[in-house]
């Protein structure tokens, strides 16, 4: 992968600098300037690149559709034969199907009867649909106040042969495989898979399934970075719990940075433990910033290690959640190749509540998004909004956003909802 090299000497330069207090929007702008797509191609069958990048133009190598055809099951007629108004009897020559096309010849005053895809007879310039004809043995009637061209799609209407179908950066669903398989090409370019190296850190921290001493507790972070991995399709390297020793962490951060174009750490960066990572990120790379103006999340580091970049995430699980999405998804998808990165929707809904926020820093609190009978949403926060309740995020489908400024929220205010993937 290419990367442009960090600077903490330009990134200071800039106005509004302070890596102790980033604002959130100038952290964003800080973070989007050094990311760079991977550049390694992969070659896959259509059916394995489902959730990659395309890494190249897909190319139409023919009309599509590759013939005049009828949008409907009806009757290809000359338009010509029609009457403005008043009912014309015309012979029918013959079928079309899809697939297999009318073999004869229309001559004046005759139709054929035609199926939904199948190719429209030469000389027809016209389907009408089968329920506006009264069909007769081997005739249909037909009454007026048709339009010449109806029901008719062209050779190339969609695309034409050397139209570009999909660009490069176009992320491969289900839509984009079968338009793909359309075109009659089975293997496409795609970016290879963006590797991220994660582990947490913390001597209290224990593995499910081992019992818990006093004052420990089980890692629950790297389940859940583990989980929005996996939804952005990232190639994951978990390499565990890594405890609070700097040897240990040193040969860590070395593993990954070696092996990953993104290392993700949690835990390790909050008041009293900053200097002690910043240390090691700085001999072995370099950081940007490690504190956000935000809540929760205030301790995000953003820099270096080698040639990966890193995401030093806080240690407790909401906040984990919580700056992932506003700051390392995007990064990801970008780093993937994704172009452009599509951004969580956001609008603006009516709070059932009132929100208590002192103004200073962006407050991400988690909502509950509803829609009632009359199609109206607002939205909710989910009980306790501590950053060790992951309670709130799992009940929440939805971020409400209350800027720097703002201060409380009565009830019934709007506010910023960002969804997070789903109201379901």
């Amino acid at each position: 992968m290419t990367s442009t090299p960090l600077s903490i000497q330009a990134a200071s330069c800039a106005d509004d600098y302070d890596p102790n207090s980033m604002p959130v929007a100038k952290a964003r702008e800080f973070i989007a300037r050094f990311l760079s797509p991977v550049s390694a191609v992969e070659h896959l069958h259509i059916r394995a690149a489902l959730g990659r990048v395309l890494a190249e133009d897909v190319v139409s190598p023919l009309d599509v559709p590759a013939h005049d055809n009828s949008a409907m099951d009806g009757y290809a007629l000359r338009f010509a034969d029609l009457k403005p108004s008043g009912e014309v009897t015309l012979r029918i020559a013959g079928s079309a199907f899809a697939g297999v096309p009318f073999q004869g010849q229309m001559h004046p005053g005759s139709c054929v009867r035609i199926m939904t895809g199948g190719v429209v007879p030469v000389g027809a310039d016209t389907i009408v649909m089968q329920e506006h004809v009264v069909a007769q043995d081997d005739s249909v009637r037909i009454g007026g106040g048709h339009q010449q061209g109806q029901n008719l799609r062209r050779a190339g209407e969609d695309l034409k042969t050397g139209q570009v179908a999909l660009k490069r950066g176009r992320p491969l669903r289900p839509a984009e495989i079968g338009l793909i398989a359309s075109l009659g090409i089975g293997e496409v370019s795609v970016y290879r898979r963006l590797r991220v190296a994660f582990f947490s850190t913390g001597d209290e921290l224990r593995s499910i399934g081992t019992p818990l001493a006093e004052g420990q507790i089980y890692d629950s972070n790297r389940y859940t970075i583990h989980g929005m991995l996996a939804r952005l399709n990232c190639e994951m390297i978990d390499m565990g719990v890594i405890r609070d020793d700097p040897a240990l962490l040193e040969g860590a951060f070395r593993v990954a940075a070696a092996s990953a174009d993104v290392v993700i750490t949690s835990g390790g960066v909050s008041v009293g433990e900053a200097d002690f990572v910043k240390d090691l990120l700085d001999k072995l790379g370099e950081v940007v910033f490690w504190k956000i103006a935000m809540k929760p999340g205030r301790p995000l580091a953003y820099g270096r290690l080698g040639n990966a970049h890193f995401f030093g995430l806080p240690g407790n699980p909401v906040s984990v959640m919580v700056t992932f999405y506003q700051f390392v998804r995007a990064a990801l998808l970008k780093l993937s190749g994704l172009d452009p990165v599509p951004e969580l929707p956001s609008f603006k809904v009516p709070c059932t509540s009132s929100l208590k926020k002192a103004p200073g820093r962006t407050e991400f609190q988690r909502g509950a998004l509803t829609q009632n009978a009359a199609g109206e949403w607002s939205v909710r926060v989910t009980g306790e909004q501590g950053s060790g309740i992951l309670r709130s995020m799992s009940e929440a489908n939805c971020f409400i956003i209350l800027p720097e400024t703002q201060g409380n929220v009565a009830a019934g205010t709007l506010v910023d909802v960002q969804v997070m993937d789903s109201v379901a």
